[in-house]
């Protein structure tokens, strides 16, 4: 699979909300995430290794949320290796309080896997 191959496929995903299916199909064991400085005041660790803890990272976040309003997520970007996305969601946390994020990713691609994912928000 290509990196387009592969960015096409997380984006037919995510559009379906299907997040289960892009950690199973498309993610390596060994993937590492890096999420910006300020995370760490929202409780959300700066770099995650291997898809246990970024699959319980996400688990933690979704528990957060009692609604999502709207969610998009723009048409990949390939350059190499690389490929990235505008996304975003706008979302009532279960303390009541409505939170619009707008952020850019950009995954690594390695032997038909993302073996990494940068978060800029």
């Amino acid at each position: 699979m290509t990196t387009q191959e592969l960015a096409n496929r997380y984006n037919e995903l995510f559009q379906k909300r299907q997040v289960a299916e892009i950690y199973q199909q498309l993610y390596s064991a060994d993937i590492v995430c890096t999420e910006p400085e300020h995370a760490l005041a929202m409780g959300v660790p700066t770099i995650t290794k291997g898809i246990e803890d970024v699959l319980a990272k996400s688990k933690a976040r979704l528990e957060l949320i009692a609604e999502v309003h709207s969610f998009f997520c723009s048409e990949p970007v390939v350059g190499g290796d690389y490929f990235s996305v505008a996304m975003g969601r706008d979302m009532t946390l279960k303390n009541g309080q409505r939170v619009q994020l707008a952020e850019i990713a950009v995954f690594g691609v390695k032997d038909d896997k993302i073996i990494s994912e940068t978060f800029f928000y």
